[in-house]
């Protein structure tokens, strides 16, 4: 693909983004993604051949962008796997209460509405949340090796907090409050520190 090509279909993402995020995915039409990004139906036929396809690349754009940004926290060489972890999960609590909240989470906002009627967007939204897991199952692995976390299976504790931190994020949704995510980095906490 050309520059301009790739420029195109990116700002068809950015703007679907912005649009599924607030309205969610089967409620925003195809015309209503064509009008706010400004394109023509055919350019959007040139890069997606469906709106499920669409979403499927809406959901592997989102977690490219998401895991760069978690690998700069947790692949950080400085402080122990613990720190790095805290950070992470409290960057998490900050990103809730500021411009990225769980209305701005694809996997809160589409795992429960698409699941069922999409198949590739089921696997697109697993594959990006096992992908997290995975960069939290290693930094746990460093945590334990460095003696700030305690021993346990990196992999089974790495899936249990991320579940945990999705739900407070689902919770933090209905009720607009912080305080669910607060009791999430307590039991984080309480779950990592050695004994």
């Amino acid at each position: 693909m050309n520059e301009k090509t790739i420029d195109t279909r990116q700002h068809i993402l950015n703007v679907g983004y912005q649009l599924v995020v607030t309205k969610g995915f089967t409620s925003v039409g195809l015309s209503q993604l064509l009008s706010a990004a400004e394109v023509p139906k055919g350019s959007f036929y040139h890069y997606f051949k469906s709106k499920e396809q669409f979403g499927e690349a809406l959901i592997h754009s989102y977690f490219h962008h998401y895991l760069q940004r978690v690998a700069q926290v947790l692949k950080n060489e400085q402080g122990t796997g613990f720190e790095q972890l805290n950070e992470y999960f409290k960057l998490w609590i900050k990103v809730e209460n500021g411009t990225c909240n769980a209305n701005k989470c694809l996997v809160v906002k589409l795992s429960a509405e698409v699941s069922d009627l999409s198949e590739p967007m089921r696997e697109a939204l697993k594959q990006g949340a096992d992908s997290v897991v995975g960069l939290i199952a290693n930094t746990i692995e460093r945590g334990i090796k460095d003696g700030s976390i305690a021993h346990c299976d990196s992999h089974v504790t790495a899936q249990t907090l991320y579940n945990l931190w999705l739900g407070a994020s689902l919770l933090n949704k209905l009720s607009h409050d912080l305080s669910g995510l607060q009791q999430a980095l307590t039991t984080t906490q309480t779950l990592l520190i050695p004994k």
